[in-house]
C-alpha cells in the first residue's frame, strides 16, 4: 500500500498509529497493536507507581513483575524459568533485576549445582503483599467483578497469548528471511 498525500484512508476510521501498516487482510490488527502499545504503556506505568506507592521507589516495569514471579507460589526459581515464563528474550535483562532486586533485600539466591535458584525474602513477600493492596484500593474498583466481566477479560486474556505466539513466530520468521 503506498502512502500518498490527499489518499483516502483505507483503515475504515480505526485508531492505529502507522496508517502505512494496515493491511486489507486484517486492518484490526493494526487498531489492535495501538491498543496494545498503549495498554503496555499504561500498565507499566501503573506498575512503577503502584510499587512506589507499596514503599519501593526507581523500579522498572521488568523488576516488578519479575520480583512478582520470583514471589509466584512461593517456589525457588532459575534465571531461564523466569525468563521463558516473563518471555524475555536477553537474559541480561532479567539477571541484572535480579541483582537489583538482591540489592534491595527483595529476593535471594542459592547456588545448587552449577545453577542458582532465586527466591523471594521476607522482605520481598511484604511487598508485593502491601503492592497488591494497592492493586485492590486504586485498580479494582473500575472492575464489576460479574461473571461476564470476567468472562470478557478471560476472553481477551486467552486472544493476547494466542496472538503474543503468531508474533514470536513471526520474529523467528523475519530472522531467518533474507528480506
Amino acid at each position: 500500500m503506498s502512502i500518498k498525500r490527499g489518499e483516502p484512508s483505507q483503515d475504515g476510521g480505526r485508531i492505529v498509529s502507522s496508517h502505512h501498516l494496515v493491511s486489507p487482510k486484517s486492518p484490526e490488527l493494526s487498531e489492535f497493536e495501538f491498543g496494545m502499545i498503549i495498554a503496555w504503556h499504561a500498565f507499566a506505568r501503573w506498575m512503577t507507581r503502584c510499587m512506589t506507592a507499596a514503599g519501593v521507589k526507581d523500579m522498572t516495569p521488568i523488576d516488578v513483575l519479575v520480583l512478582h514471579h520470583v514471589a509466584h507460589r512461593d517456589s525457588e526459581k532459575r534465571l531461564a524459568d523466569i525468563c521463558f515464563v516473563l518471555n524475555v528474550e536477553d537474559t541480561h535483562v532479567v539477571s541484572y533485576s535480579l541483582r537489583k532486586l538482591a540489592g534491595l533485600g527483595l529476593v535471594q539466591s542459592k547456588k545448587q549445582g552449577k545453577e542458582a535458584f532465586f527466591a523471594v525474602t521476607e522482605a520481598g513477600r511484604e511487598v508485593c503483599l502491601r503492592y497488591r493492596d494497592v492493586r485492590e484500593s486504586c485498580l479494582m474498583p473500575g472492575f464489576t467483578g460479574s461473571i461476564e466481566d470476567n468472562a470478557q477479560i478471560g476472553d481477551l486474556a486467552r486472544l493476547m497469548r494466542t496472538l503474543s505466539g503468531r508474533y514470536d513466530q513471526a520474529a523467528r520468521a523475519a530472522s531467518t528471511s533474507g528480506l
